[in-house]
């Protein structure tokens, strides 16, 4: 259980609500602990997950602190918001729009807006929950993001994974060029292209908050929504990218969190044409500089040209 907005909350693991009292929250635990325990025949991902559920809110001091948005390192006594480790800090720092980067360092070229309409349609579908007539002080206090249903948490969770994916990519540097939220007409939009010196890379970044596995050429789990075919999905959409920009993809990735899979790169499809990579979020970047990045596989300057020339934003 990660601080990801997508992930089952602690009272959705315990499977209580959030108004359940200390006596209700204990008898919950010990029914699912015995549900859950591997020495019992239980399933030991659910068990460990009950466990850091329980590390959470199990206490009265943990409870309220989770309540009123404390990150889960910051509950658990390893570090105050914004550590060095780099995690999401407490408050609204865990989900508000990443700030301004200052340091000097050179970065990758970068056109769009990372995250910017899975923002929009999160705002827009959390104030739908919330009441239109009734005001939210701050859209990202995570107080009011836990509480919210969990497909309205994913669409934040989008927004997130998008960004994170855009940082990776900026700090591969100067000869990097990367497009973010490309309109893919009918298919919605294209969270990025990139374009390194090893290849030109369609990317979907994606959180569904719990594991995933491939079946059939298709990535499915438990917390997919009904009909969600990613997938495809990235496949149609890198299509019109490519016919409206006139380009050709070196691959197609997923992008997840390194939690949602085992290998830090599974392929999707046939090996000797592969539909898809589904790729860990922290093997990205040896990814997109993989076997051809030294030698110059592409012709960096007439693909970003083109590019530039025809790609369009949502």
């Amino acid at each position: 259980m990660s601080d990801s907005p997508a992930d089952a909350t602690p009272y959705e693991v315990l499977g209580v609500p959030a108004s359940a009292d200390d006596d209700t929250l204990r008898r919950a635990y010990r029914r699912a602990a015995r549900e859950t325990h591997p020495d019992l025949g239980g399933d030991p991902r659910s068990f460990r997950l009950l466990q850091e559920a329980w590390e959470r809110v199990g206490t009265p001091e943990a409870r309220r602190a989770y309540d009123a948005g404390a990150s889960r390192s910051a509950i658990a006594g390893h570090g105050p918001a914004g550590d060095p480790a780099g995690r999401p800090a407490s408050g609204r720092d865990a989900y508000a729009p990443p700030a301004a980067r200052r340091d000097s360092r050179p970065r990758a070229r970068s056109f769009g807006h990372p995250g910017g309409l899975s923002r929009e349609v999160f705002l827009a579908a959390e104030r739908e929950w919330v009441g239109l007539g009734d005001p939210i002080e701050d859209p990202y206090d995570p107080a009011l993001v836990r509480s919210a249903p969990r497909h309205i948490r994913r669409l934040l969770a989008e927004a997130l994974a998008e960004e994170a994916t855009a940082a990776i990519v900026a700090d591969l540097g100067i000869g990097v060029t990367v497009w973010h939220d490309l309109d893919a007409g009918p298919e919605g939009k294209l969270d990025h292209v990139v374009l390194t010196t090893s290849g030109l890379w369609a990317l979907e970044s994606i959180d569904w908050g719990a594991p995933v596995r491939i079946e059939h050429g298709e990535v499915v789990g438990a917390t997919l929504a009904p009909g969600e075919r990613p997938v495809r999905e990235l496949v149609r959409a890198a299509r019109t990218v490519q016919k409206a920009t006139r380009v050709r993809f070196t691959g197609r990735l997923l992008v997840v969190p390194d939690s949602a899979v085992d290998d830090d790169v599974r392929l999707v499809g046939p090996a000797r044409r592969p539909t898809a990579f589904v790729v860990r979020r922290s093997a990205l970047a040896g990814v997109l500089l993989g076997p051809g990045a030294e030698t110059g596989s592409v012709d960096v300057f007439e693909l970003r040209a083109r590019l530039q020339e025809t790609v369009r934003f949502v």
